[in-house]
């Protein structure tokens, strides 16, 4: 592996150091945190940064999708893996025309023709994006004309190119915006509005959209105008922000082979655009085998595998134990199929592979066959006929190898930690220790899950299979804190969530959210734009939220991701930046009937962490466009602010605050929201194994795997599984075939990352208590009732959290991770936030006794032992252990001596001999 130079910010864990301890047990447990594999399981992931083809930054930005340790058949894995937007390469957010910051407008904005296209939507002036008007006929001639026009600046460029930022950043910035705004567009739609007529307009263009930006991203002119700029004597005058962008720059310019000889980068190239491979059959034509297409092609047969199975149950009897919301959603399911008169009570019911319908067959359907029947139905979704995805998966794996090799790296795994914070080795050693550490855990886990259905007289007891696990999970759960997550819905209606999300941005950040419905125009009815204002009442940021599942047009899971970046270059007044734009997507339960949607507290997690993404975006305040907001951020760190925002939904006063029956308007009682409190950490050790056992297969495919090897892809798998899961996956399991993280998203080798903003965020969140945060056990009810969120050390709160504004939500990618978290806290990072939030801050230190408590047996033993007369086989009673120590001591001092005067010796004879 190539040495790379990398800021210290990469987490250690040194072998005998309580820190390093601690860490390890902190990573396993946040796992836990993130829902229980089956009982708890999260309805929608993390976000999700794609990386797909090292195309220059300024391509692409960061896209983010929710992923907590889902178990591979839970629906949170559904919405976590198989739900990541999709990107055909690693691109940047779509970027609409600029914004005044001073705007004020309130009316939907105007849209002129610029020329290019007379009445195509993708091609005309829009201060917000025609999301609407977008057809899939408008896609091949907007992408046609447009690349031709670009092709043309770019050229222009660098013939003109000069090494300053007038004369190489700015312009080059502009040529990506304005691919970036229509091709964002488009993939955009294919994510939330998905339709075959789109799939093909993409998939017609895509191969001359990647030979632009290979064209870009290889331009020896612009290539040798940033690498003049680093040599130059102005380097050291330029800020930290405009350094980290000619750096990226580039280090990005080297992976997309701009250095590479001739022959060798026509072969990258090859690679990259699908020239020259052979095609496959599929489906009723063919396809080229290019990175960007085949990861494309991988989320469609997930999407497809996925919208595939339908089961229609007529019999209530074989979905008891379903609730009330599932039997509504089956039945709105059924009416959308064309059974007309379905309903809740009396059916018939549609269950389906999407989300929402898998989770509540596998924690609460009673009726084993039916669970088992679903579970292998989602653990070999695209796994056979004309969508098995395991040929796209050798086939992307062999051609990333290829690439790294044309690099010069040993795997593509080496390639991407390129810009990453960590480093192969590091990451799996974290892995290895955390797997060492979950594993007793998660056995007891499953020896809990048998002991618990035995008791309830279940005859599956001593045989438990992947499909019990979940049901009895939620069982367990349910005795042993009480709680019913269906029961809980009522409280969690979608309004009064946002509602209190929203309050507490601005307790904290300083900001107002309001409404901006009819600005700019949406992409489904259900869709939401809202806009955000500074403390002076000016708009600062906007973005769209869509919240719910529409499985047949709609991919699973959660993502945030941008619109458009805050921006100098691109303002529209010339003075005022560019105002971000971002979009929040998540899928769960859409209202039924005349009921609001009604959330799980998972899904309330989840919103509350791809707020915190997009908080990070709108809340930037830096202007150069490459670095703002989400761009630019490391990938193992840019977890922090969504992670963040998850913890105060433990955090008392802002739970009450949204937790309110939408019927009665009655708080949640004081006794459910204790038991949320205290099954946080529920099955800890499975969670843990699970998320380790998705970043080791990753990393094992990435680093190890030979294309055309004896060890296949499930090879592998069954392999790591062997160490990484209690129960062994069935024969037939093909979960990498919708592991679309790694395959169609931007975790390729990048899967571990989770794990590494945990101890970052926790000690984030510890530095609002330690201004007093929880100090607020005593204030009057009354006032509780008129602010929930007035905290007794307001002040101080408030000032934490202008803080956590101004550095790790302000600086966006302009400064190195680390740099900017000990510009907020004020010191390096600390995994005892972590351990104490997680309640295994004791179990580290006992951990760690033991440990020296071994030691020093073993030490003593060694000592005694050498105390041990050899020739007379008795102790020697007359000598401590100290004093036997010493004494060998002394007699190695002695020999040392011994041979020094020996050598001396030897040493003036030889001179004697030569004289």
């Amino acid at each position: 592996m190539k040495n790379r130079s990398r800021s210290s910010s990469s987490i250690q864990l040194p072998n005998r150091d309580l820190l390093g301890r601690a860490l390890l047990i902190g990573h396993i447990l946040m796992a836990m945190r993130i829902s229980s594999a089956i009982s708890v399981s999260r309805s929608f992931q993390p976000i999700c940064l794609r990386r797909l083809t090292p195309i220059s930054a300024l391509t692409y930005p960061k896209q983010f999708l929710k992923s907590p340790p889902c178990p591979l058949w839970s629906s949170s894995f559904s919405l976590c893996l198989p739900t990541l937007r999709k990107s055909t390469s690693r691109r940047r957010p779509i970027t609409v025309r600029s914004f005044s910051a001073t705007s004020t407008a309130t009316e939907p904005p105007k849209m002129s023709t610029t020329g290019d296209g007379d009445n195509n939507p993708l091609l005309k002036d829009f201060d917000f994006p025609p999301f609407d008007a977008v057809e899939a006929g408008h896609v091949r001639p907007a992408i046609r004309s447009l690349l031709k026009k670009l092709e043309s600046e770019l050229a222009e460029l660098e013939k003109t190119v000069e090494p300053s930022w007038p004369k190489l950043v700015e312009p080059l910035e502009k040529i990506v915006d304005r691919l970036t705004v229509v091709w964002g567009i488009v993939n955009h739609l294919k994510a939330v509005k998905d339709t075959a007529e789109l799939r093909s307009a993409i998939e017609e263009v895509q191969p001359e959209k990647v030979k632009f930006e290979l064209q870009l991203g290889q331009s020896k002119p612009l290539y040798n105008a940033f690498k003049a700029i680093k040599e130059s004597s102005e380097w050291e005058t330029l800020n930290d922000a405009r350094k980290r962008i000619v750096e990226s720059q580039i280090k990005e310019a080297v992976l997309n082979g701009v250095s590479l000889e001739d022959d060798k980068r026509d072969q990258f190239n090859k690679i990259q655009q699908g020239r020259d491979l052979q095609v496959w059959e599929v489906d009723s034509g063919g396809f080229c085998l290019e990175l960007a297409k085949l990861s494309q092609k991988f989320d469609e047969n997930v999407l497809d595998a996925t919208k595939k199975f339908e089961k229609l149950i007529t019999d209530k009897k074989d979905i008891e134990g379903l609730p009330a919301s599932a039997l509504g959603l089956g039945a709105q399911t059924a009416v959308s199929k064309g059974h007309e008169n379905a309903t809740a009570e009396n059916g018939p019911w549609v269950i389906t592979l999407d989300a929402p319908s898998f989770m509540s067959v596998m924690q609460h359907a009673k009726n084993r066959t039916l669970r088992e029947e679903v579970y292998r139905a989602y653990v070999t979704r695209a796994a056979s006929g004309e969508l098995d995805n395991t040929p796209v998966i050798e086939q992307i794996l062999k051609l990333r190898l290829e690439n790294a090799k044309l690099l010069g790296y040993n795997n593509y795994a080496e390639v991407s930690m390129a810009t990453k914070m960590a480093t192969v080795d590091k990451a799996e050693e974290l892995l290895e220790k955390l797997r060492s550490a979950s594993w007793d855990a998660a056995v007891q886990d499953m020896e809990d899950l048998k002991q618990f259905s035995k008791k309830q007289g279940a005859p599956e007891a001593d045989d438990l299979n992947h499909w019990d696990i979940g049901f009895w999970s939620e069982r367990l759960r349910e005795s042993k804190y009480e709680i019913n997550e269906e029961e809980l819905r009522p409280y969690f209606s979608l309004p009064k969530v946002m509602e209190g999300l929203f309050s507490l941005a601005k307790m904290l950040f300083g900001i107002d959210i309001e409404s901006a419905d009819g600005l700019a125009l949406v992409w489904n009815n259900d869709v939401r734009f809202y806009r955000v204002k500074d403390s002076s009442n000016n708009p600062i940021a906007y973005f769209y939220f869509d919240p719910y599942s529409r499985p047949c047009e709609k991919r699973g899971g959660a993502w945030m991701d941008e619109v458009v970046a805050r921006s100098r270059v691109l303002s529209r007044d010339g003075s005022s930046a560019r105002l971000p734009v971002a979009h929040m997507v998540c899928n769960q339960m859409p209202p039924v009937g005349d009921k609001p949607s009604l959330m799980t507290f998972r899904e309330v997690e989840t919103v509350f962490h791809e707020f915190g993404h997009a908080l990070q975006h709108m809340l930037t305040k830096q202007d150069e466009g490459l670095v703002a907001g989400i761009r630019g951020i490391e990938w193992d760190a840019v977890e922090l602010p969504s992670q963040f925002m998850e913890n105060w939904c433990y955090h008392r006063d802002t739970l009450m605050s949204i937790a309110k029956h939408y019927e009665t308007g009655e708080a949640l009682p004081e006794e459910i929201y204790l038991k949320l409190l205290a099954a946080r950490t529920f099955r800890a050790g499975s969670q843990s194994l699970r998320q380790i056992k998705f970043a080791t297969v990753d990393l094992e495919l990435h680093s190890k795997f030979i294309p055309g090897g004896a060890e296949s892809i499930y090879d592998i798998d069954r392999r790591v599984s062997k160490r990484t899961a209690v129960i062994p996956p069935l024969p037939e399991d093909r979960f990498l075939c919708s592991f679309s993280h790694i395959f169609a998203g931007g975790y390729a080798a990048g899967y571990y990352s989770y794990k590494w903003a945990e101890v970052l965020s926790a000690d984030a969140f510890s530095a609002f208590e330690d201004a007093g945060l929880n100090d607020d056990k005593e204030k009057a009810s009354s006032s509780l009732l008129c602010n929930p969120l007035l905290f007794r050390n307001h002040a101080a709160v408030k000032e934490t959290g202008h803080k956590f504004r101004e550095t790790i939500l302000a600086l966006g990618g302009g400064k190195s991770p680390l740099e900017v978290f000990v510009e907020f806290r004020g010191r390096e990072p600390s995994p005892e936030a972590l351990l104490r939030h997680n309640g295994l801050l004791q179990v580290a230190l006992n951990a760690l006794l033991k440990v020296a408590f071994c030691d020093l047996i073993n030490t003593c033993a060694r000592a005694l032992a050498r105390s041990w007369h050899s020739g007379s086989g008795r102790w020697n009673s007359n000598k401590t252990i100290v004093e036997k120590k010493k004494e060998e001591e002394e007699e190695e001092e002695e020999e040392e001596e011994e041979e020094e005067e020996n050598e001396d010796e030897d040493e003036r004879e030889e001179e004697e001999g030569e004289d």
